[in-house]
């Protein structure tokens, strides 16, 4: 009969073995092309010593292809919570160090399990994806796999915050639950989204492309707006994200945090008496007076690629956030087209949903005329941001600032 400090020793010892991921050789691959390992990216985003991990001895049930002869750790993800900037936070990362990430029953069944503990416990759930997709050696029970997890995204939006990390590849379904959460966040160079690949597309339409013109950080940021945000590294992505914490609430019931900015709210600021030029034809940097208005001179922008004419940005006002929707008359004169509305349509119902009071800065001739804008649906679009004000309960403020 083994004693019980043995059982713990072999405990241990099969802790240590998971740890490993898919071995150091896999690991060196991964690092070898820029990109951190799972729980080298979830050490990061929490504070130190604050994560909690679950169910890492999970093993798959799949008997078919050989599956059963095969030793996935942790069944290819990381799940836990822990705490960013003392927050409760929730979050799970794929290993692409087992078996490329790809998504099986019992990978899907960690991260439902974590997805409903976030929405238990009221705190944002963060999900970083770095996968090969579904595995296809298990089938429907993968596929039902995604779609236990578009169902949890769903229930979850509006409720607490959202976000998803692309870093590294993510086709097909994967694609999916990034686009039903709030804010993608993409690392440029190693992340890829797209619905088919390169190799598909060619063999369908014959258009030749590759990964990174097709779904890469810049791509998904400046042209189809699916991406929120871009990063230069892993490293950088994650400061980004604890950076975009620290402006939400942890869910729709909540305030959102306090920050202490030592910003006068009395204060006045001069330059704004000089900053738009007398000339009504003349642009000028709508940048500029946010700097001027906000705590600081801070604000973190939101599709900062995307739909430049418009811009939505998180920003504080005596230490509270607040959402601002500014037109930029940099760009296009500051004209509304079926991508500016589109983009301050989804920010405005995203802080509305979170009790984040909107500003609103303006200085626009109109909605963009043309074939083109009447061809793409301007009306249709156009019509979502003007629902998106209707349905807004929190406060509003406008300023003309010509």
């Amino acid at each position: 009969m083994s004693t019980v400090q043995e059982k713990i020793e072999l405990m241990l010892q099969k802790k240590e073995h998971l740890m490993q991921g898919g071995g150091a050789k896999s690991i060196e691959k991964q690092h070898s092309k820029g990109k951190l390992t799972a729980r080298e990216r979830l050490n990061l985003l929490f504070d130190e010593d604050s994560f909690v991990e679950l169910d890492m001895f999970v093993r798959h049930r799949c008997t078919n292809f050989g599956q059963d002869k095969k030793e996935l750790p942790g069944e290819g993800v990381v799940t836990g919570y822990g705490t960013v900037n003392g927050r409760l936070v929730y979050a799970f990362a794929q290993d692409f160090t087992v078996e490329g990430g790809s998504l099986g029953e019992k990978h899907a069944h960690k991260i439902w399990k974590v997805m409903d503990l976030a929405m238990k416990m009221g705190a944002p759930c963060i999900g970083i994806n770095d996968s090969g997709g579904a595995r296809i050696q298990e089938a429907v029970d993968a596929l039902s796999g995604y779609g236990g997890i578009f169902y949890r995204n769903t229930k979850s939006s509006g409720v607490i915050p959202q976000i998803s990390v692309i870093m590294g590849p993510c086709a097909g379904g994967a694609v999916y639950s990034p686009a039903l959460t709030d804010f993608i966040f993409m690392v440029k160079n190693t992340s890829q989204m797209f619905i088919t690949g390169p190799a598909v597309i060619k063999s369908v339409t014959a258009e030749e492309v590759t990964a990174e013109e097709l779904g890469g950080a810049m791509t998904h940021n400046s042209r189809s707006g699916v991406a929120h945000f871009a990063a230069e590294n892993d490293e950088d992505c994650i400061d980004q994200i604890r950076y975009l914490l620290s402006f939400l609430p942890s869910n729709n019931m909540e305030e959102t945090p306090r920050v202490e900015t030592g910003d006068d709210p009395n204060r006045q600021d001069e330059s704004l008496n000089t900053l738009i030029p007398d000339n009504p034809n003349a642009p000028y940097d709508m940048k500029d007076v946010i700097r001027g208005l906000v705590d600081n001179g801070e604000f973190y922008e939101v599709h900062q690629h995307f739909a430049t004419n418009i811009i939505c940005c998180f920003a504080r006002f005596d230490g509270r956030t607040v959402g601002i929707i500014a037109n930029e008359p940099n760009v296009m004169a500051g004209c509304l087209d079926v991508d500016a509305s589109n983009k301050s349509a989804r920010f405005i119902r995203f802080c509305d949903a979170f009790n984040i009071p909107l500003v609103n800065l303006v200085d626009v001739p109109g909605f963009l005329p043309g074939v083109d804008q009447e061809y793409s649906g301007i009306i249709r679009h156009g019509a979502k941001m003007l629902y998106a004000y209707s349905e807004a309960t929190v406060p509003k403020v406008t300023v003309i600032t010509r």
